[in-house]
């Protein structure tokens, strides 16, 4: 492979609740489950990235991301499976799909987001990925991604292979596509046959129809644990059984099958060769337990953080905060860091931040992540406390809590404009070396870094109050109260703005 596997379609938050039904509901007579555990996980286009991304592969995901916790999770979700996420925005909320289940059968399903919302307009980093890509898959799962016109024409002129997973209510096809892999049931939608022909012959002629509507290069039409039938030129067409029949969860053999497909056309291997290998693929998935053994178990989420000023932390204070300024054409700015200790320095950043757009977004490490990054004896102050405290200075408008090593995932999420770190950061020369720099450029963003207020860190202050309380025997920390801020100064809408004269980093 020459470049990443780019999928390219809508996301959805998928749950799986597991539980145990002993009784029915006494006032109708429906079965009550009680719940015992719960999964969640990227649907659609991002769960074909992250079977890509298993299986070695480097793998761009080009999505739709909503301003709400759906979307942050989702964030989080494909961060942590390896998948780099190139998110458009979404006006509307997320699409959700929850599975009720008992004994690994599914009793109920509940869908969840509203009618599809509008995708936003992909950036140059977006249209470079597809250009450059060994294999593209669209995922479509008709809400609106597949659509996207500027998508759509760098879709048709890319010289990498094309392989079309479609929709009943999602686009044609672009043009020249090198495999469209529709199931029978959205065969039978797409193109109409007539009533009363085998199985195989209503596949057939539906996949040669698809080929010649979409000029596409091959069909194939997956038949469950029958395999699939390949039409490519010519007019007999390919039967490719499957290995074993296998009776198991099927949710997610699609996604598989033609992520495996689109894996193998981008190492140059045959269409024929490239559904056969995907056959064999989604019948071992299915028959070893489907998507519930296929993924690793999903990291739970921060523990939430309540406090009276508790509407500007989490998730939902954040997209509140970020929504409001992109509706009105504003700046969105981000920062992030452990915060421990909050002292004069921080307060300098938060400051000079703040002062660069019309809103600032705190992305705070967990203590988790703090733990891991610091050591065991940090942090001093807890999340929960950490965050109040950030959440009650006027220069900051929201904090959200993330629980990985790096804030790539809430940044993911978020795509501020403008994301900010201490001077600390510069490297040789005093040009700015943030590892969040190439992040932000998937979306348009940029990276800048204020200066910062010498003398000022948490280690320097921990290590100050121990030693002190080693000399007098006082406990080692006291409660202080963190300088307010000042009210922000004027917005600028990029980087170039007046900075103040000090600052300093988040250590």
């Amino acid at each position: 492979m020459t470049g990443p596997v780019v999928v390219v379609g809508d996301t959805l938050l998928d749950r799986d609740v597991e539980g145990v039904v002993n009784r029915l509901c006494p006032d109708s007579p429906v079965p009550v489950l009680d719940e015992t555990a719960h999964v969640d996980r990227p649907g659609g286009a991002g769960l074909a990235a992250v079977f890509a991304a298993a299986q070695g592969a480097e793998v761009v995901l080009v999505t739709a991301l909503a301003d709400d916790a759906g979307g942050a999770r989702l964030s989080s979700l494909l961060d942590a499976a390896g998948v780099q996420v190139y998110a458009l925005g979404l006006s509307g909320g997320t699409p959700e799909k929850i599975r009720l289940r008992a004994r690994g059968r599914v009793l109920l399903r509940h869908d969840r987001g509203g009618a599809a919302g509008t995708p936003g307009e992909p950036s140059d980093a977006v249209l470079r990925m597809i250009a450059s890509a060994s294999a593209v898959l669209v995922s479509d799962y008709g809400r609106g991604v597949a659509r996207q016109p500027a998508l759509r024409a760098a879709l048709a002129a890319t010289r990498a292979p094309v392989v079309w997973d479609p929709h009943p209510r999602g686009p044609a096809a672009v043009p020249g596509v090198h495999l469209a892999t529709p199931n029978e049931s959205e065969v039978r939608e797409l193109v109409k046959v007539p009533p009363g022909a085998t199985r195989l012959a209503t596949a057939s002629r539906g996949a040669q129809g698809l080929r010649r509507r979409w000029r596409a290069g091959a069909v194939a039409v997956t038949l469950g644990g029958d395999g699939a039938l390949l039409c490519h030129a010519g007019s007999t067409p390919l039967v490719v059984s499957a290995p074993a029949v296998a009776d198991g969860d099927t949710c997610g053999a699609g996604d598989r099958f033609a992520a495996t497909a689109s894996l193998a056309l981008a190492r140059g291997t045959l269409v024929s060769e490239a559904v056969q290998e995907a056959v064999a693929e989604a019948s071992a998935y299915v028959a070893g337990g489907g998507v519930a053994t296929a993924l690793p178990p999903a990291r739970p989420l921060p523990p939430a953080v309540s406090s009276p000023g508790g509407e500007r932390v989490g998730v939902a204070a954040a997209a509140a905060a970020v929504s409001a300024v992109r509706a009105a054409g504003g700046t969105v700015v981000a920062t992030g860091g452990c915060f421990d200790l909050l002292h004069a320095g921080h307060v300098a950043t938060l400051q000079a931040a703040r002062q660069l757009g019309d809103c600032l977004v705190v992305c705070l490490n967990s203590d988790e992540s703090v733990t891991g990054l610091k050591g065991p004896d940090r942090p001093v102050i807890p999340q929960g406390d950490r965050a109040r405290l950030l959440a009650a200075l006027s220069c900051v408008d929201a904090v959200m809590i993330f629980d990985e090593s790096t804030p790539h995932a809430a940044l993911s999420w978020l795509r501020p404009d403008v994301w900010v770190k201490g001077g600390d950061y510069a490297g040789d020369g005093g040009e700015p070396a943030l590892p969040e720099a190439d992040l932000l450029r998937r979306w348009g963003g940029h990276t800048v870094v204020v200066p910062y207020l010498d003398g000022r860190s948490t280690t320097g202050l921990i290590a100050a109050a121990r030693s002190a309380a080693g000399r007098t025997g006082a406990p080692p920390l006291t409660d202080t109260v963190p300088p307010a801020c000042p009210p922000p100064g004027p917005a600028a809408g990029n980087a170039s703005a007046q900075l103040p004269s000090t600052a300093e980093g988040t250590r």
